[in-house]
């Protein structure tokens, strides 16, 4: 060390103690959960329009749910959650900005739960094509088509 060294030290200690930081007040006004939502697919439709399909389908996989300024959202697996946070950043400032409220937080919750999946059989497969399109019995019918082979 040497005494110029010392000198700049010093010098800098006292720069750094005559800067004063501005207090900047950022808007914290109220809104509601609809807004909230309007915001969200928003920005998830602005997303899919750049060709982030998957972040648009994280976004829009679940209803997010507010409570105060904390916004919850549910997703279905920990890849999913940390596709998300990547994105995070981005969609809070999005949030901030637009429903001009600086308190917003976001917290994801990793729902695994097992869903009993139904096994269909041909009958019920035909049943549920029937519902969408009654005229695909006029189809069967025509060509002579059966469930039963």
């Amino acid at each position: 060390m040497s005494l110029s060294s010392v000198r700049a030290k010093k010098a800098l200690e006292e720069s750094n103690k005559a800067f004063v930081k501005e207090e900047v007040h950022l808007p914290t006004e109220a809104f509601s959960e609809t807004e909230m939502l309007l915001h969200w697919t928003k920005y998830a439709k602005r997303l899919g329009e750049k060709g982030f399909r998957i972040m648009e389908s994280l976004l829009l996989i679940n209803d997010p749910v507010l409570s105060g300024v904390a916004i919850t959202l549910e997703l279905p697996n920990e890849g999913s959650k940390l596709d998300f946070e990547k994105e995070l950043k981005g969609l809070l400032g999005y949030l901030h900005g637009h429903l001009h409220n600086h308190d917003i937080t976001i917290e994801v919750i990793v729902n695994e739960s097992v869903q009993n999946r139904k096994n269909f059989n041909d009958q019920d497969r035909y049943n549920r094509l029937h519902e969408i399109n009654p005229n695909i019995e006029l189809l069967r019918t025509t060509f002579g088509l059966d469930l039963d082979a």
